[in-house]
């Protein structure tokens, strides 16, 4: 069961509207039971889009729909990376070292990442960028973070104590385990998704689309008929 007394979550995703797709149901509701949520964004979805906004303005408006998005959950400590370009994630020292960075300083008991395993069941949610992702977070969460000879300059240069975080969760991972039902916060996590107008704006049925996966996560996991559910794979890191 996931764990009882978190104070801070910090999430982790490849490209704005990644956390707003699978988990801002959820996040909603960390906000609401008082949990400090931070936001770590990767890179700026520059690759992403649907009409004929010039590329070079796509990471500014991208940045600009997911700090939209996050207010709209409650969520206000929004974070990108820098140096790291849509579609040419990999999960490197560079990468690890930068999560490692921001796990030290915000000291999450929970983060929330991408799976770093492919769902062939979900091909979709399993973007290259997804995977390497969720593959440096959890590098990051074990045992990086809380091995204070890991990245030593992050200590020595900036004053980074070591950090155990003691829980993950995995958005879109093979084998969910544990679903969070999002009825009440769903009108939240639509709102999310029509801020990547970007994104979302050219879907004629984004409201039916999200009941119907909220329903089959419910499904999935067993939940009450009617229900609306994010599913994740709950992972103790201690």
């Amino acid at each position: 069961m996931p764990l009882d007394d978190v104070t801070r979550v910090l999430c982790v995703a490849a490209h704005p509207d990644d956390l707003d797709f699978g988990a801002s149901g959820t996040i909603a509701g960390f906000v609401d039971a008082g949990l400090e949520v931070t936001y770590l964004l990767c890179t700026r979805g520059e690759q992403g889009g649907f009409d004929d906004t010039p590329r070079e303005a796509m990471p500014a408006l991208r940045e600009k729909e997911q700090r939209d998005a996050a207010a709209a959950v409650g969520v206000h400590d929004v974070r990108f990376l820098e140096g790291y370009r849509d579609g040419w994630l990999e999960p490197t020292h560079d990468l690890q070292r930068d999560i490692v960075r921001v796990i030290r300083q915000v000291r999450p008991d929970r983060v929330l990442l991408p799976s770093p395993e492919r769902n062939w069941a979900r091909i979709g949610a399993s973007h290259p960028d997804h995977l390497a992702a969720g593959e440096a977070t959890i590098r990051a969460v074990y045992p990086a973070a809380r091995n204070p000879f890991a990245y030593p300059e992050l200590l020595t240069d900036e004053g980074l104590e070591p950090w155990t975080v003691r829980e993950a969760w995995l958005m879109a991972d093979p084998a969910p385990d544990h679903g969070v039902p999002i009825d009440a916060t769903f009108e939240r996590k639509l709102a999310a998704l029509r801020a990547h107008v970007s994104q979302t704006s050219h879907m004629d049925d984004l409201e039916g689309l999200l009941r119907g996966w909220g329903a089959r996560m419910a499904a999935l996991l067993n939940l009450p008929d009617g229900t609306l559910a994010e599913a994740f794979r709950v992972v103790a890191t201690t």
